[in-house]
């Protein structure tokens, strides 16, 4: 086989969600945006769905509208990005949500679909999207189905703008009877004061960081194409980047960053042949990266990138980059599997 293989362990996520509802004080939703990190949201959707999931969020409505053609009429679909320009047919044909996020969302809602369900967003500090204090007034809130806001500092648990966002949106939700929502993923770990009436985790389902106690989700093994040895002081890949110190042996694996295996990871990435690593030798190119494989006693058919000896939040720290862009990223080439 001439393309990667990506294989995801659906079990591994609906337990992920299982144990971040354990810690919820409220109801857990599902965040299923970007194509489920990655992962499928089709398959990953109907996985948690089969769980008990019965509130799902996206970021567009594009996504809401393939989601709701994958899991039918009965579950609730809301979207972050609210009620854009040209977004009120399928809105109102699909049953989406919508998260509105100003004072213009609220305007194009009411004119266009005055008896549809939405939400608010709120900006308690992330100055991202949502409705400043400035304009907010809990009079905007009638009819709402949820109030949410989201932390930008969730994952350090020490970090002062948690706090202060927690403030903040009690404050500005204070005496509304509608249900609210503040976590994350990083804020249901939190703690309890976070909560509120629903969680919404997205990445501890997929095994990522913050949540340490996550199953891990995806293993990825690249096929080796070809081997050759290198002489002392010959060079591998794109720039010569990599120059051999000694006789080298090099495996070229199918893989690029075509595939989300991006070229940050050029000479600090890492691949395993069962339990022994092997270095990434020079540039990480479109559809190969080069790799050091002097110290195997046998070459194998296959180098595993993610697997039991490397998480994609470890993959993505030599990386110098977060595991969400591991996730998000994992290309349309590889050959999927799931169980």
């Amino acid at each position: 086989m001439g393309t990667g293989h990506l294989h995801i362990n659906l079990g591994a996520i609906v337990e992920n969600w299982r144990a971040l509802d354990r810690l919820s004080a409220g109801e857990t939703a599902a965040v299923v945006k970007a194509d489920g990190y990655g992962m499928g949201s089709a398959r990953v959707a109907r996985a948690l769905a089969a769980a008990g999931v019965r509130r799902f969020f996206v970021a567009v409505a594009e996504e809401g509208a393939s989601l709701r053609a994958t899991l039918g009429p009965d579950v609730e679909i809301n979207v972050f990005s609210g009620h854009m320009a040209g977004d009120t047919r399928r809105l109102s044909d699909l049953g989406l949500i919508p998260m509105l996020n100003s004072p213009e969302q609220i305007a194009r809602h009411t004119a266009e679909l005055p008896d549809h369900p939405f939400g608010l967003q709120l900006d308690t500090g992330m100055n991202r999207l949502g409705l400043e204090t400035y304009d907010w007034s809990t009079d905007l809130a009638a009819g709402a189905t949820l109030i949410l806001s989201h932390l930008a500092c969730a994952d350090d648990p020490d970090h002062p703008a948690n706090a202060a966002q927690l403030a903040a949106f009690l404050d500005m939700t204070a005496g509304i009877p509608i249900p609210r929502s503040l976590a994350a993923t990083g804020g249901t770990l939190l703690g309890p004061d976070y909560h509120f009436d629903l969680t919404r985790p997205g990445v501890g389902l997929y095994g990522g960081a913050p949540f340490a106690d996550a199953q891990p989700v995806a293993t990825l093994d690249l096929p080796i194409i070809q081997t050759r040895r290198l002489r002392a002081g010959e060079s591998v890949g794109y720039g010569c980047t990599f120059t051999a110190e000694k006789d080298t042996v090099i495996a070229t694996v199918s893989g690029g960053y075509a595939d989300g295996l991006i070229r940050a990871m050029s000479g600090r990435g890492t691949l395993y042949a069962g339990d022994t690593p092997c270095p990434i030798a020079g540039r990480v190119s479109m559809d190969l990266i080069s790799v050091d494989v002097t110290d195997l006693d046998a070459i194998p058919d296959h180098l595993t990138i993610l697997g039991p000896h490397q998480t994609v939040d470890q993959l993505a720290d030599a990386c110098g980059t977060i595991g969400y862009e591991i996730l998000t990223g994992l290309g349309a080439r590889y050959a999927r599997t799931y169980s």
